[in-house]
């Protein structure tokens, strides 16, 4: 039988690994949705009309069932970890209270937006979108602001046990937000781009290169080429913070097992007792990445307590996944871009569009493993330095059978989700062509 603390953690990481793709989908898909309705707007094309009536249907969808999936998630903080909420709800109910209020302006609004189509002028039903775009974005700022805060606990004094002195906005306003929430809504949208691309790129290597099916790739796979490299950019920045405030879970992310001058940054290896062994070691370069010194000291693993040190294989190899799948997508957009530098149109080689097909599995992917780093990095802390995972959990018995319903529901959700998703595809796909989106 799974302990208790076990099918706890196991059911907090499904509930959250399921939420976050779809979540991800609720922040990005309306502004990319909305972008092209705006240009079948400016330009009069109707290949753009038709993307944004069909995009805005697979939006009601997710939205659907990550409302689901997200008040399940609502409901495991209070039952699986009443000891983190029993403590410290007044210092991280803020965040959570407004992303409820974002939450029903992105329902309210997308509402509008879904049935309104044909009853509200065009300039209006584009201004109906805008709310529905900045809502998702703030609901994705608010929740990842209060898990910055269990990496970064502030806005609060702790006397004798007790919690006192609360300031909500100094808590969701603390160090780790500005890093994680800005990695994460990137993430969001990089996740829809390609998403949404990988499925007009099947589309492509079936045969189907009309200017509907053309427009349907460029436009979001664009988007989120824009935005892979000020990912790397971002993904530094998060990482000179965890040099700064966590350096723990840095040195668990890179395998280092003593502190020292002149850390050498390594890829790929095994950590066994101690040691991590059959690195390819890049002299230097994790003291360079992390303090921008080759004679910095970056923090090893021996300065961190038994009882306190994360899981470092993995943790280090979720890192690693989540890395290679972002410069492999970074790869995948500069040829994209080289293409239409070159000759003003996509690349011809099927490699390419076979890459691209894969492209949404792995920003899903990387998502996820980022996500692993995050917050078994951060273990056994559920509240960095002051609250354990195994102090927060409920001691009630029996949570091992909440995982399994769970898993059910979540199983139920997929194929009903993939079900309806699929059946919306094929009927597009019986729709005629417009004689002008044919190719010649």
């Amino acid at each position: 039988m799974i302990e208790d603390l076990t099918a706890a953690r196991l059911q907090m990481a499904l509930s959250l690994g399921w939420h976050i793709i779809i979540a991800s989908f609720g922040v990005g898909m309306p502004a990319v949705t909305l972008f092209a309705e705006w240009r079948g707007y400016r330009t009069g094309d109707p290949a753009y009309t038709r993307l944004a009536h069909r995009w805005a249907k697979a939006m009601g969808v997710l939205f659907a069932v990550g409302a689901v999936s997200g008040t399940i998630l609502s409901f495991e903080m209070g039952l699986l970890w009443p000891g983190l909420m029993d403590r410290y709800g007044d210092v991280i109910g803020l965040p959570f209270a407004l992303e409820g209020i974002a939450f029903f302006i992105e329902a309210i609004f997308l509402g509008i937006y879904l049935y309104a189509w044909d009853r509200l002028p065009t300039r209006a039903h584009l201004l109906s979108g805008i709310p529905l775009c900045v809502a998702g974005v703030a609901s994705a700022f608010f929740v990842v602001s209060a898990n910055a805060w269990m990496n970064q606990p502030r806005g609060f004094d702790l006397v004798s046990g007790e919690v006192s002195g609360v300031d909500p906005w100094a808590a969701m306003f603390n160090p780790a937000t500005p890093p994680q929430t800005t990695h994460m809504i990137v993430a969001a949208f990089m996740v829809t781009g390609f998403g949404i691309a990988s499925v007009y790129a099947v589309a492509y290597l079936r045969g189907r290169r009309d200017r509907y099916h053309r427009l349907g790739f460029a436009l979001p796979f664009t988007i989120a080429a824009l935005l892979a490299p000020v990912q790397v950019v971002v993904g530094d920045w998060a990482a000179r913070f965890l040099a700064e405030y966590q350096p723990a879970k840095l040195a668990a992310i890179e395998g280092l097992a003593r502190t020292e001058r002149g850390a050498p940054l390594s890829l790929g290896g095994v950590y066994v007792d101690g040691e991590l062994r059959y690195a390819l070691a890049i002299p230097d370069a994790l003291s360079i990445l992390a303090h921008g010194s080759p004679n910095a000291e970056v923090i090893g693993l021996d300065q961190v307590p038994d009882d306190a040190e994360p899981p470092v294989t993995v943790v280090k190899w979720a890192f690693q996944v989540m890395v290679a799948i972002g410069f492999g997508l970074l790869a995948l957009a500069a040829w994209w871009a080289l293409a239409w530098w070159r000759r003003r149109g996509p690349p011809r080689s099927t490699w390419f569009w076979r890459a691209a097909a894969l492209a949404g599995i792995g920003a899903a992917v990387a998502v996820e493993a980022g996500w692993v780093v995050t917050e078994v990095g951060r273990q056994p802390w559920v509240v960095y330095g002051q609250l354990r995972t195994a102090e927060a959990v409920n001691p009630a018995p029996g949570l091992a059978t909440g995982l399994l319903l769970v898993a059910c529901v979540y199983a139920v959700l997929t194929v009903a989700s993939v079900a309806v998703l699929r059946r919306m595809a094929h009927r597009g796909a019986e729709e005629p062509v417009a004689p002008q989106e044919e190719l010649p």
